[in-house]
């Protein structure tokens, strides 16, 4: 089974839900979820949210990313979770990745391997299955997988030194469960096939070459990728011919009938051989006894310490990419802050809206702040009303979300920062390329999500609480990683 937001409330709703359907199965359930972090979470009432990846890519500290992970992966084993989908190894080197960008560590391959192995250890000291994604990797697409079939078009070798490099690290360190990536790789599957369902990639690549022997799990089928070219049923087919052990379907209920009982027939006709379904099934039974699935689990928590590890890996994340010698912020005079935030019907991965914003975080701080939210793609009266405010201010503390890929935000960014008598903090809450719409701010700071623990990680730097440490993790327009 997995879980997704639309069916959760909180940890004490999801515990009870854990053990209803765990007591209808005569097999133990993995019960699984896509807590990665960050800005990518089904449930954050009663469990603490770990920073997502790039946070903690730019905090580089593998111990605290370890504990992050086993912390997080305690709370979720408490409940009765039992498989995470995470840590993402994708290597993030394409600003313009619509859908992996700060689930990823960074763009540099050794370093993605470093913190993800760190993640794994800790999601095993804490209970819970990592699995790791997207095999072979997602991070160099400018398109994204839930609509449409994206393609990383370069060679063997590059691949090899790019893209393989953290899973390579993570099957040594002995990973249990792998999900694979909608993705073509000519250099791999010259057919056009994406990974997930082509044998040369999930058997001949992952298997034979890489070695890995755990199990193989697909991306969600019912992604475009899948399910608007070959087709939900036939593509479970073809992902188990491929090699893979778990398939998932993980929103419509015609589909899950439909590619269950395509995968039966293909096994009456002899498509598929019974010998590949003994095999995906042993796998998943070993892992659910190595795990202790039969057996009550009481794992240790300890939240105090799940609070203290995420307090300080948000401290170490913040990053000041431009004008650290213009910080800390003068506490006179008046500042507005434009607030930018996912609405309803905004395609984004996840639609939180935030109560505790910057202006909030830095109010408490002594700040006299004029705050205003806008949405992702702001109005016309949004932006009118940003300029008017913005007239009566000595400074704007501007808080952009995925700005380079809305007109709206950069128009209004362009226009903020060359208004001669303000000072301008340009302050990326999603994505850390946002700089590219306005190269010439004088102050850029990424912090990879919006988060309320983060928030207050800048807030502190901009009041002069501490100093940035942070490592840039991918490069920004001319300022490297």
């Amino acid at each position: 089974m997995i879980f997704f937001r639309r069916n959760l409330t909180n940890a004490s709703q999801v515990s009870a839900l854990c053990d209803a359907l765990q007591r209808e199965s005569e097999i133990p359930l993995f019960l699984a979820i896509d807590q990665e972090g960050g800005m990518v979470v089904r449930l954050e009432e009663g469990v603490t949210v770990m920073p997502g990846a790039m946070a903690q890519g730019a905090a580089a500290d593998p111990e605290l990313t370890r504990e992050a992970a086993r912390w997080s992966g305690a709370e979720l084993r408490d409940i009765g979770i039992n498989m995470n989908f995470a840590p993402c190894l994708d290597v993030n080197n394409n600003p313009k990745n619509p859908v992996i960008g700060v689930r990823s560590y960074g763009e540099n391959p050794e370093h993605v391997s470093l913190l993800g192995t760190a993640a794994i250890q800790g999601y095993r000291e804490g209970g819970v299955i990592a699995v790791t994604k997207h095999f072979p990797g997602h991070g160099d697409t400018a398109s994204d997988s839930h609509h449409e079939l994206p393609s990383v078009p370069h060679a063997a070798d590059r691949l090899d030194e790019v893209e393989l490099v953290p899973f390579r690290a993570t099957i040594e360190q002995g990973v249990d469960a792998i999900m694979t990536a909608h993705v073509m790789f000519p250099a791999f599957e010259p057919s056009g096939i994406p990974a997930t369902l082509s044998r040369r990639i999930l058997t001949g690549l992952l298997r034979r070459q890489l070695g890995f022997q755990g199990v193989i799990v697909t991306d969600c089928l019912e992604m475009n990728a899948i399910s608007e070219t070959i087709g939900v049923a036939r593509g479970s087919v073809e992902a188990v011919k491929a090699g893979a052990d778990l398939i998932l379907v993980s929103h419509r209920l015609d589909r899950q009938i439909a590619a269950l009982e395509a995968v039966m027939e293909a096994v009456m006709a002899g498509e598929i051989p019974e010998s590949r379904i003994d095999e995906a099934a042993r796998r998943i039974w070993n892992l659910k006894m190595q795990k202790g699935l039969f057996q009550i689990s009481h794992p240790v928590t300890d939240k105090n310490r799940a609070e203290e590890v995420l307090r300080k890996l948000c401290e170490a994340a913040v990053t000041v990419v431009k004008g650290e010698e213009k910080l800390p912020l003068s506490r006179g005079g008046k500042t507005l802050v434009v607030w930018t935030e996912p609405r309803a019907g905004t395609e984004v991965v996840e639609v939180i809206a935030q109560e505790w914003t910057l202006g909030a975080a830095l109010t408490r701080l002594g700040f006299d702040i004029e705050e205003i939210r806008i949405g992702i793609e702001p109005t016309p009266q949004e932006a009118e009303a940003v300029i008017s405010l913005a007239e009566g201010c000595t400074r704007i503390l501007f808080a952009s979300y995925d700005a380079a890929f809305s007109s709206g935000q950069t128009a209004l960014i362009q226009k903020l920062s060359e208004f001669p008598s303000h000072d301008f903090v340009l302050a990326a809450m999603r994505t850390p390329y946002d700089l590219v719409v306005a190269p010439a701010v004088a102050i850029y700071i990424c912090c990879y999500e919006n988060k309320p623990a983060m928030v207050t990680a800048l807030a502190g730097v901009l009041a002069g609480e501490y100093k940035s440490t942070a490592k840039q993790p991918v490069t920004i327009g001319s300022y490297k990683g």
